[in-house]
């Protein structure tokens, strides 16, 4: 066997600012042309262990370690982060922080022109790596007019050219639609045929990363490696959900079905999956045991209407086209689509960040236009993804009390408010802390107490649960859950499918700026052509049900979901 690539030999790290140690006695050899998916809830230490191969660890981060990390025969103490990404090309999350040229072709080429390498051999290598990863259309465009999926093949490309022995992805499928992240994953195993490097993904979305082989999982919890074997072994064991990361739908159904998973059965992914006729009958019978009957609910008053609305940002070339869809008083809806459907835009547009070129938007039978951004916010709260761009106060107090300053309140009619909100939170216990000593989760909340402190109808959240582990995930979800139940009306523009099915009984489908579908979530996920019109993924259950003889894929599927929600009970 060749030697390893990657090999932590007793390694542990301790953050400079931290009191106790990130990571302990970590064991961990990987080979070359291994693919290998890291996995854990959030503080695992997973991110730690990538800093550490890429050389971020110690050279960015400052800490102390102890034990041995060797990255291609080098000890990465006494290398370079230069010396470092010679070896080890990494592929981040935020592909946005990770550009640097003003054109594709020249953020591609960025690392041979550091290289000095002759302009004629620089751009040979370019067209080679860009028609590799299919971007070789697009590299005189900004990388920012780029889609999510687009802005990933670039971000490889870059690091392809140096020819990098060991590729590392932190959640690349974080930002993309689902059918993106698939073809994400297809990319990967294509470029890793071509390459031969050694593979490391880091991803909570367990089940999108395997629909292309691994050849090990290594789980982590607090710092360590608690497993690191086989999928097909690692699925068969209660181990990720003990952790804190959900296992595939298709698993989960078979065990409700009473099937007990082995690795003989290739459980590694829905289509390789192998069950005998007894087993298919199992499925069968759990399924026609109780089937949910379809649910009826009164019609409830409209809130929101959306007619015929067109917008455009260019003269000419329309974002979104005649849209028309009502929204009922207290419910929970999730607006999906490939990305640049024009989600995020109509969301802006609800909020008055932007005017409609024609059509309009009544909240309550009255046309919107020309109430401005402030008084709109006063009905319609808009959570951006990511909380560190809301908040701009450093206590929690004064961050949720903020926009009420300007209300006419009076202090003690604002505190009555603040401290209400708070309750309804989860955060009133942390009302003097400070908005740094959060977690993710708890910032979440803030953003989320700073909107709702306006007593808002309507809650419009921009992907609620992106890069969460399960736990946070599920803390977040039934939180809003909560707020649900308490009237507020709220959407959730989101790419994450299993949101959507468990959470939201109806689903808004956008592509290419027009509306594709408004329908339940069951059948969006059950609808191939609907699927790919979408850019979005049938989920597994819908391969399973088929596979196993169900004469409703879609009824299977809310079979399972309301089957979960009384488990979960």
């Amino acid at each position: 066997m060749s030697s390893p690539i990657i090999s932590f030999q007793n390694f542990g790290f301790q953050y400079t600012a931290q009191a106790e140690p990130t990571l302990y006695e970590i064991n961990l050899d990987i080979y070359p042309g291994e693919r290998v998916l890291v996995a854990g809830s959030s503080g695992s230490g997973k991110s730690t262990v990538a800093s550490c191969i890429n050389g971020l660890i110690p050279f960015a981060y400052p800490g102390q370690s102890t034990g041995k990390l060797l990255v291609d025969g080098k000890e990465v103490k006494e290398s370079s982060i230069f010396e470092m990404s010679r070896s080890v090309g990494t592929v981040l999350q935020d592909t946005d922080g990770q550009f640097i040229g003003l054109t594709v072709g020249e953020d591609i080429a960025f690392a041979l022109e550091n290289e000095c390498v002759d302009q004629e051999q620089m751009k040979l290598t370019v067209d080679e790596v860009s028609r590799l990863v299919d971007i070789d259309h697009h590299l005189q465009h900004a990388p920012h007019e780029l889609s999510g999926g687009q802005k990933q093949r670039v971000s490889l490309a870059g690091v392809m050219v140096d020819e990098v022995k060991v590729l590392l992805f932190d959640e690349p499928l974080a930002n993309l639609d689902p059918a993106a992240g698939k073809n994400t994953i297809e990319l990967i195993e294509k470029v890793q045929e071509r390459t031969k490097a050694a593979v490391i993904i880091i991803e909570h979305r367990l089940e999108d990363v395997l629909w292309r082989s691994v050849d090990r999982i290594v789980l982590m919890h607090e710092g360590r490696i608690v497993a690191d074997q086989r999928p097909e072994e690692l699925l068969c064991s209660a181990l990720l959900t003990e952790h804190g990361i959900r296992e595939p739908l298709y698993l989960t159904a078979l065990k409700y079905a009473g099937v007990t998973v082995t690795p003989e059965m290739s459980p590694a992914h829905v289509d390789s999956l192998k069950l005998t006729d007894e087993q298919k009958g199992m499925v069968r019978t759990w399924y026609q045991s109780g089937k949910e009957g379809k649910m009826q609910s009164g019609k409830a008053e409209p809130l929101l209407q959306v007619e015929h609305l067109t917008f455009g940002y260019q003269q000419g070339k329309n974002t979104l086209e005649d849209i028309d869809f009502t929204i009922y008083k207290g419910e929970m809806i999730s607006i999906v689509g490939r990305n640049g459907a024009g989600k995020s835009t109509l969301a802006k547009l609800i909020c008055g960040f932007e005017l409609p070129v024609s059509g309009r938007i009544l909240l309550e039978g009255r046309d919107l236009l020309n109430d401005t951004i402030r008084e709109r916010a006063e009905k319609i709260g808009y959570v951006m993804q990511n909380p560190n761009q809301m908040i701009s106060k450093p206590m929690i107090w004064d961050e949720v009390e903020l926009a009420l300053l300007k209300m006419g309140m009076t202090e003690e009619e604002r505190k009555e408010r603040v401290e209400e909100t708070l309750k309804i939170c989860g955060l009133y216990p942390f009302r003097k802390w400070p908005v740094s000593a959060l977690s993710y989760g708890q910032k979440k909340r803030v953003t989320i107490a700073s909107i709702l402190v306006c007593r808002p109808q309507i809650l419009i959240l921009d992907e609620p649960t992106a890069g969460q582990d399960y736990f946070h995930y599920t803390e977040i979800m039934e939180f809003l859950v909560e707020l649900n139940r308490q009237g507020y009306t709220i959407l959730m523009v989101t790419h994450d499918m299993h949101l959507m099915l468990e959470y939201t009984p109806r689903a808004i489908v956008f592509s290419e700026g027009k509306l594709l579908a408004d329908t339940s979530a069951a059948h969006v996920l059950n609808s191939p052509s609907l699927v790919e019109k979408a850019n979005l993924k049938e989920t597994s259950l819908y391969t399973l049900s088929v596979s196993c003889g169900v004469e409703d894929p879609q009824a299977f599927t809310e079979r399972f979901i309301g089957y979960e929600r009384k488990e979960a009970r």
